[in-house]
C-alpha cells in the first residue's frame, strides 16, 4: 500500500531558474540510472524475493527511491519553469516547452523515453543485489556531475542530499548481500568447471599504436591463475604450440581414487543421517508449538525427501551403491532433540518452541558442513553432475537455516511477555 504525503524528503530551494539544467535533471528523473528507474527495479525485486528481511530491504529502499523522484522532478521543474512562458528559452527545447508544456516528462536528458529495460532483475537475490550496488555507484556519478554543472546553491544542496543517499543505500545492499554468507564469486546453483575457471586468456597481445603493451598484475598472475598465451594461434600452421591449452574438460586431480573413497563415505554418512531425520522431522512438528515453526519443519520434511534421492544418484554416478553409514554425528543430535522435546512439555510455547529451533539450527549447520565438504570433493573430482545434486541440497539447508533465524525473532519478544499473554505467532 502507499500513500502520498505533500511534503518532499528534503525541501528542494531554486533561487535562480535555469532551464537548460533542468533538461539535465531529467537524467535522474527518467533516465537509465535515475530514481524511477532505482524505485522500479528494487520494489519489483521487492515483490519477487521470498526472503522477509531482504524483501523489506527492498521494499524500504525502493519507497524511497520514489521519494528522490519526487525531490528530482520538483527540482526539474522548477528550472525548466522559463519554458512555459519565455519564447527564447522554450526555442531551446522545444520537446518540453511544446510537447510537454514545460514540465518534466519520463524522458531522460535526450528525449529519449523511460523504458523498462533499463532494469536488472534476474530472481537471484544475491545477483540482484549486486545489480543494486552497482546501480547506485552509477547514480552517485551521476548526481556528481550534475553537482559540478550547477550553478543554483539551493539545487546543490538538494543534490548533495540525494547523491549521499545513494551512498547508505549501497552500503545496505552490500551489507545485506554479505549476510547471505555467500562466497562472492558463487553465483547460482551449477559449479563451473574446475580448472577452466582459473584460466586467464592472453586474448589481446602485440603492442598497440599508442605503446599499449601486455601487462600482469593479480587479475592474470599469482595463484590461482593458470595464464593461457594467445589460445587463438595455437592451433595456426606454424605457430609454437607449447602453450597452455585450455581445460573445457578438467583433468582428475591426483589422487581422484582415494578423494573419491572419502566422498563415497561422506555420501553414505549423509544418506545415513537425512533418513535420521525423516524420523525425527515429523517429531518435531508435532512437538512445535506455532503455526509458522509447524510449517516451516514440515516444508523441511519434503525437502528431506528429496535430498535422500540425490544422495541415492550421486552415489549412482559415482558407480557405487546407495547404502548408509551409520552417523553417530546425527545420531547425537537427534537424541539431544529427543531431550529437547521431552523437556519442552513443561515450558510456554514461546521458549518450548525456542528451544526446539535451537536443536534443529545445530542440525542444519551440522548438515551444511557435510554438504559444503562433499560439494567441494566433487568439484576437485570434475564430477559436476554430483556437485550440482549436493549444492541444492547445499542451498535448502542453509535456506532453512535462515527461515529458523527469522522465526526465533518474534518469540524471542513473546518469551519475554507475561505468561498470561496470548502468543499470536
Amino acid at each position: 500500500m502507499y500513500h502520498h504525503v505533500k511534503k518532499l524528503m528534503y525541501t528542494v530551494r531554486v533561487d535562480e531558474p535555469d532551464p537548460k539544467f533542468g533538461n539535465m535533471l531529467l537524467e535522474q528523473f527518467g533516465g537509465a540510472n535515475g530514481e524511477l528507474a532505482a524505485a522500479m527495479q528494487y520494489s519489483i525485486q521487492g515483490l519477487n524475493c521470498e526472503d522477509p528481511g531482504r524483501k523489506d530491504l527492498l521494499m524500504d529502499i525502493g519507497t524511497e527511491e520514489l521519494s528522490h523522484l519526487e525531490i528530482v522532478g520538483t527540482l526539474a521543474r522548477m528550472h525548466l519553469k522559463p519554458l512555459k512562458s519565455v519564447r527564447e528559452e522554450a526555442a531551446a527545447d522545444p520537446l518540453i516547452a511544446i510537447a510537454g508544456g514545460g514540465g518534466v516528462n519520463l524522458f531522460n536528458s535526450m528525449g529519449n523515453p523511460w523504458t523498462a529495460d533499463y532494469l536488472k532483475i534476474t530472481g537471484e537475490l544475491d545477483v540482484d543485489l549486486r545489480s543494486n550496488i552497482a546501480a547506485e555507484a552509477r547514480a552517485k556519478i551521476v548526481y556528481e556531475r550534475l553537482i559540478d554543472f550547477c550553478r543554483d546553491p539551493g539545487t546543490k544542496d538538494a543534490l548533495q542530499f540525494l547523491m549521499t543517499r545513494e551512498i547508505t543505500h549501497m552500503r545496505a545492499f552490500a551489507l545485506a548481500l554479505e549476510s547471505m554468507g555467500k562466497p562472492p564469486l558463487s553465483v547460482g546453483r551449477i559449479a563451473p568447471t574446475a580448472g577452466l575457471v582459473d584460466q586467464f586468456f592472453n586474448d589481446s597481445t602485440g603492442q598497440g599504436d599508442l605503446g599499449e603493451v601486455d601487462t600482469r598484475g593479480p587479475w592474470n598472475e599469482g595463484e590461482p591463475w593458470e595464464f593461457v598465451e594467445a589460445p587463438a594461434f595455437q592451433d595456426l600452421p606454424g605457430a609454437e604450440n607449447g602453450g597452455t591449452a585450455i581445460r573445457a574438460q578438467s583433468a582428475p586431480p591426483e589422487g581422484a581414487e582415494a578423494i573419491q573413497e572419502v566422498l563415497v563415505d561422506e555420501l553414505r554418512d549423509l544418506l545415513h543421517a537425512e533418513k535420521q531425520l525423516l524420523k525425527a522431522l515429523p517429531k518435531m512438528q508435532k512437538a512445535a508449538r506455532t503455526q509458522q515453526l509447524q510449517t516451516l519443519l514440515r516444508n523441511h520434511l519434503a525437502e528431506t525427501e528429496a535430498q535422500v534421492e540425490r544422495l541415492n544418484e550421486c552415489l549412482r554416478i559415482l558407480g557405487t551403491s546407495a547404502r548408509a553409514k551409520p552417523c553417530k554425528g546425527m545420531a547425537g543430535l537427534v537424541e539431544e532433540g529427543e531431550e529437547v522435546m521431552a523437556e519442552g512439555k513443561k515450558k510456554e510455547d514461546a521458549p518450548a518452541d525456542l528451544a526446539l529451533i535451537g536443536a534443529a539450527l545445530r542440525v542444519e549447520h551440522y548438515e551444511i558442513a557435510a554438504y559444503t565438504t562433499a560439494r567441494n570433493m566433487a568439484l576437485q573430482l570434475a564430477q559436476p553432475a554430483v556437485a550440482q545434486l549436493l549444492t541444492l541440497s547445499l542451498g535448502e539447508e542453509q535456506n532453512a537455516g535462515q527461515l529458523l533465524d527469522q522465526v526465533a525473532q518474534p518469540l524471542m519478544s513473546a518469551a519475554r511477555m507475561p505468561s498470561s499473554v496470548l502468543l499470536t505467532v
